[in-house]
């Protein structure tokens, strides 16, 4: 990989990770699996080792991920909270501990199950727990002492304990704990951590301690009693106050430990009422965890033995066929229902015919399931094909509108060609009243289904013609919630031309490709009658996109909708200082670095993008203003020794007015 690749690489995986982060551990809404992000992070890792020169200081392999919540007060953790260094195989924790075991050989390791929650600090003075919080950024937390006064096993008081301590511990959900509050709540949760993280985080503590909530100790942070020189010993004598400590085992060699992790596996699937994601194998030796020392970011006397993803068999009873706004059939698998990862399963995405030729199934084969992290269920293999019936083939006629279907040479995807086929009208138009697109309040899903089923719309256009007697005829209108719905379709009408081309639903054509596309033809009949050239002249945007756009304006139907849109009075002009008051960015180029309290660099990005600027990933001298969050790093280096502009988090949005 040449060195232009590589940067770029690394630093597209480090803001990838680092969002990863900020969902899974500030706003608790993980979006991928545990083991998705652990691969990326090794590629990172992998990659920052054969390049150091571009590894950025905000990189998630040097720093603990999240950080301190603004919805509570912040607390400096007087002994940093790390994380730790992960292993998939023996082999990988077999040189983790020769490693050790080479320097001191008389070394006993704690083997411990890795509960997956929310890890804590918990503060003792005179006896009297005094104040809790979160990890954060393993250097400052979250204040959330009333909320853990609400957690039953959290001892209020103890005695004959040292005059001051502090303790770490993983907070929990129990299992029927969670199943309750998913019945209670509709399965608001992803998944136990999420659960007991978001219920840490309320700031009303009732409702913390309906969750009724658990907590495992398994470390000792600080102690005014340096008595007891072994991690085996303080958890012993923790466990004499009062305190639930985390089950451990005492090893001497590999062999030893990997049989305590399969009994751990065994207890995971039999006798826990807690989750796990893994193995925490620690050296017991209080003086060798001292010698051995840390990282900025893990220490060197622990590691995290990760699970594989949990995998389960079960067989293929129907697959179904759905075609979305562009026309594109996806191919569904239905199968018995399995226990996995914490949830019920019944079906997975088959994507398209490669995918279904690369997994050869069909509809009565058994099948491998796994939930991969606990987010996205998918077939891993089969294991059983039944061969007479070959392998399930996507037909040549929409499974909707019976319309011929077109197939791309790789098999990648395959789509309905009738652009009239009921449900690429119903996707196109749920997609036209979203959010980034024309944002009509109260026009879900549900009433535009009603919509169409009572012949009331057939197109996005016909959507403002309705009158409020024509809502008021749907099930559960009243005067008030029609009137709502009129004023917000009259509102959507003033959405700027960015927001209008993203609607129209054209395949690959994104939020912020639809922008781009915006600004450089500033009027809809500037878009329409742009040719390809034109198009592919735009920076961002390439031969496949420039050739989906003009394909789509060939088409009739689309015409016919664009004329209609245009005559209910609907926007059609790019409106420059739509987002942010003078559009004061026009033209200039931003670098983001670094972290951010006020949201994902994504999210800044759009920030800077509505406000007419464009975000690039290096620093140079084209570069007009840095964007610098925490640890900002090189790039605030490079940026200052070149005279740019740097805009810090608490002056962003004022600077852009937002």
């Amino acid at each position: 990989m040449d060195t232009k690749t590589a940067s770029k690489k690394i630093d597209d995986l480090t803001s990838e990770l680092l969002n990863y982060n900020h969902l899974y551990y500030d706003l608790d809404s993980p979006k991928i699996s545990d083991y998705e992000y652990d691969m990326k992070l090794r590629e990172l890792e992998k990659l920052e080792g054969e390049f150091p020169q571009f590894r950025r200081e905000d990189s998630p392999t040097i720093n603990v991920g999240g950080v301190a919540s603004s919805s509570f007060e912040s607390v400096e953790h007087t002994v940093p909270m790390l994380s730790l260094g992960d292993v998939f195989s023996y082999g990988e924790l077999d040189e983790f501990c020769e490693k050790i075991l080479k320097e001191y050989p008389d070394t006993v390791f704690s083997v411990e199950p890795k509960i997956d929650g929310l890890s804590v600090s918990l503060e003792y003075v005179n006896g009297k727990f005094i104040r809790g919080s979160t990890r954060g950024n393993g250097h400052t937390g979250e204040d959330i002492t009333e909320n853990l006064k609400k957690i039953k096993s959290i001892p209020m008081y103890v005695t004959n304990s040292p005059d001051n301590f502090e303790l770490r511990g993983e907070v929990y959900m129990p299992k029927d704990s969670f199943e309750l509050l998913q019945k209670e709540t509709s399965g608001a949760f992803k998944n136990t951590r999420n659960a007991a993280a978001g219920s840490l985080r309320q700031k009303n503590p009732e409702i913390t301690l309906k969750r009724k909530l658990g907590i495992f100790i398994f470390n000792v942070q600080i102690t005014s009693d340096t008595k007891l020189d072994l991690h085996s010993s303080q958890l012993d004598y923790l466990k004499k106050l009062g305190f639930n400590v985390i089950p451990s085992y005492l090893c001497k060699n590999i062999d030893e430990i990997v049989s305590i992790i399969e009994k751990i596996a065994d207890d995971k699937k039999n006798i826990y009422d807690f989750d796990i994601d893994g193995v925490v194998i620690k050296v017991d030796s209080l003086k060798q965890r001292e010698s051995l020392g840390t990282t900025a970011k893990i220490p060197k006397w622990a590691i995290a033995y990760k699970y594989p993803p949990e995998e389960k068999e079960t067989v293929i009873r129907d697959i179904k066929l759905t075609v979305g706004r562009t026309g594109i059939i996806t191919p569904t698998a239905i199968f018995d229902t399995v226990q996995v990862s914490g949830t019920s399963v019944s079906r997975a995405t088959l994507n398209n015919q490669s995918y279904i030729n690369e997994k050869n199934v069909n509809i009565g084969d058994t099948v491998l399931v796994r939930k991969a992290g606990e987010i996205i269920p998918e077939i891993v293999r089969t294991i059983k094909h039944i061969e007479e019936n070959g392998v399930f083939k996507i037909p040549d006629r929409c499974p909707i509108c019976n319309s011929k279907v077109s197939f791309e040479e790789n098999g990648k995807a395959a789509y309905c060609t009738n652009t009239f086929c009921p449900s690429q009208i119903e996707q196109s138009i749920i997609h036209f009243v979203s959010k980034n697109a024309m944002d009509i309040t109260g026009l879900g899903n549900q009433i535009v289904k009603k919509l169409l089923g009572n012949g009331l719309i057939k197109s996005s256009a016909d959507i403002y013609d309705l009158s409020k007697e024509q809502i008021l005829e749907l099930e559960n209108f009243k005067e008030k919630s029609a009137d709502n719905l009129i004023r917000a379709i009259e509102k959507s009408k003033s959405k700027n031309l960015n927001n209008l081309i993203f609607a129209l639903g054209i395949r690959n054509v994104g939020f912020q490709t639809a922008g781009l596309l915006a600004k450089k033809f500033k009027t809809l009949d500037n878009f329409i009658l742009a040719d390809e050239e034109s198009i592919v002249s735009i920076d961002g945007i390439g031969d496949v996109i420039a050739k989906n756009i003009c394909n789509t304006k060939k088409d009739n139907h689309f015409l016919d909708n664009i004329e209609k849109l245009k005559n209910a009075g609907v926007n059609t002009v790019f409106i420059e200082s739509s987002a942010s008051g003078d559009g004061k960015l026009n033209g200039k180029t931003v670098v983001i670095t670094g972290t951010f309290s006020i949201g994902s660099r994504e999210k800044i990005s759009e920030m800077i993008t509505a406000a007419g600027g464009k975000v690039s990933s290096s620093v140079s001298k084209k570069t007009d203003y840095l964007f610098a969050g925490e640890k900002a790093g090189s790039k605030l280096s490079k940026a200052e020794s070149l005279g740019i502009k740097i805009i810090n988090e608490e002056n962003i949005k004022d600077f852009l007015e937002v």
